[in-house]
């Protein structure tokens, strides 16, 4: 069995996520990041505040938070970072993976 590296949060990722955590009056929120086919490079990246695990979940910490991946989306995001960016672009949870081969203009979309 591969041992993964996992996946991890930026110290201002983190913090957008305590900033969250607050909002919602809950300490025992988590980022989920998710993987799932589509976008234009093949796959594409989601988060979502979850404060619940299931059997197929791995929780990692970084900087302070708890970020939750499933075992088949750690396959394709093994390695990579969570950050958040506050740009002209607009403020986003962005992710470098390591793994990808190619991605699109878009910054959620890629392949491996």
């Amino acid at each position: 069995m591969k041992e993964n590296k996992g996946i991890s949060a930026t110290k201002s990722a983190a913090s957008k996520v305590v900033e969250l955590m607050e909002s919602e009056n809950s300490s025992e929120v988590m980022l989920r990041v998710s993987v799932a086919a589509g976008g234009c490079s093949g796959f594409e990246y989601s988060f979502a505040l979850d404060n619940k695990k299931t059997s197929q979940d791995i929780v990692f910490e970084s900087n302070g938070i708890k970020l939750i991946v499933d075992e088949v989306s750690l396959d394709l995001l093994d390695g990579s970072e969570v950050d958040y960016v506050d740009d002209l672009a607009g403020a986003s949870f962005r992710l470098k993976i390591p793994n990808a081969t190619a991605a699109c203009g878009c910054g959620i979309s890629f392949s491996v």
